[in-house]
């Protein structure tokens, strides 16, 4: 069932549900999200259970504010406030230590717990409602079967679970991809997940220069959407470059069937049975609608979806980054 997450009554409706235990689709800035209470085990073992999605794999605990922080979160690093004070409410998740016996199944178990604030107005009101509820954070992975495509719109959520599932509709997500992760757990911020905003602007938020999983020693604390393979389409999705991509085009000619086609480069075929899509030129475009275009090409009937590799600028890590790991599902 979707409602207009701009009325009052659908917060209200949907605000209850949460404080009942139910699942809620919700619609934020990145993706929608599939949300329950995070302080109910229940709750989140339902949303694990509705994705597919290991028990162990942590979720992603959505506030209202940053005055929520210490309900979930045992410390807070200086670099890591002053993240949450730039770039909160945005498409920022921080992992920082959990407060014991808080969010256990949320977190998967784990010591750590990734928090963040949404920008999306009707996230914050829906976050502010179940909060005088009682429910002081949402765990809110993306409302997909686990390791699919991310949904950007309430359609999405619908086709994924059916209509017995609430669905806020707070129409198509700005961002399009899901917020980038940092890890704070490790004495300096540790990239474990790119999205919308640049290395740049979190290094002079952090004061300090941002690492790399790579550079350190210790294992990665687990975070959502960070497997080797994940956002995946139904078909097997390849990265080529303009050449490769024109000249597999030129060999295939009108023989090419079951075949979409993602690029920045103007490319031409002379199938009636092939899709091609033009890929915008900006990255945050790009970005916005990247699962949009992935999820059409699905419903199209495409078998095989060959993507423009991305340019090597840091625009594009977030968007290269959902690419690389569709690929590797395949």
């Amino acid at each position: 069932m979707i409602l207009d997450g701009a009325q009052p009554d659908a917060i209200a409706r949907a605000a209850d549900a949460l404080a009942a235990g139910e699942l809620v689709g919700l619609p934020t800035e990145t993706v929608y999200g599939l949300a329950a209470d995070a302080g109910s085990d229940a709750a989140v073992r339902a949303i694990f259970a509705a994705k597919g999605r290991p028990t162990d794999h942590p979720l992603i605990v959505h506030l209202a504010d940053a005055s929520a922080v210490p309900r979930f979160a045992a410390a807070v690093p200086d670099f890591a406030q002053r993240l949450i004070d730039t770039f909160w409410p945005g498409p920022l998740t921080l992992i920082l230590p959990r407060q014991a016996g808080v969010a256990d199944a949320a977190a998967g178990g784990h010591p750590t717990i990734g928090l963040r604030c949404p920008a999306h107005p009707v996230a914050h009101a829906l976050l502010a409602a179940c909060a005088a509820r009682g429910v002081p954070g949402l765990a809110a992975p993306s409302a997909n079967r686990f390791g699919r495509v991310s949904p950007t719109t309430a359609q999405h959520v619908a086709a994924e679970f059916g209509d017995d599932l609430l669905v806020l509709d707070g129409g198509p997500c700005a961002v399009g991809i899901e917020s980038t992760i940092i890890d704070c757990t490790r004495g300096a911020p540790v990239l474990l997940r790119p999205g919308q905003l640049g290395r740049a602007a979190i290094e002079r938020a952090a004061g300090r220069r941002m690492l790399s999983k790579e550079e350190l020693t210790t294992p990665d604390p687990k975070a959502s959407g960070t497997l080797a393979a994940h956002y995946a389409p139904r078909a097997k999705v390849r990265l080529m470059s303009a050449a490769e991509l024109r000249t597999a085009l030129q060999v295939l000619g009108a023989d090419a069937r079951h075949i979409a086609v993602w690029a920045r480069a103007p490319l031409s075929s002379p199938s009636p049975h092939l899709l091609l899509c033009r890929m915008p030129q900006d990255a945050s475009a790009a970005a916005q609608q990247l699962f949009a275009v992935l999820r059409g090409f699905d419903d199209a009937g495409a078998r095989l979806i060959w993507v423009e590799t991305p340019p090597a600028d840091a625009a594009w890590d977030g968007v290269r980054d959902r690419l690389q790991r569709a690929t590797a599902a395949g």
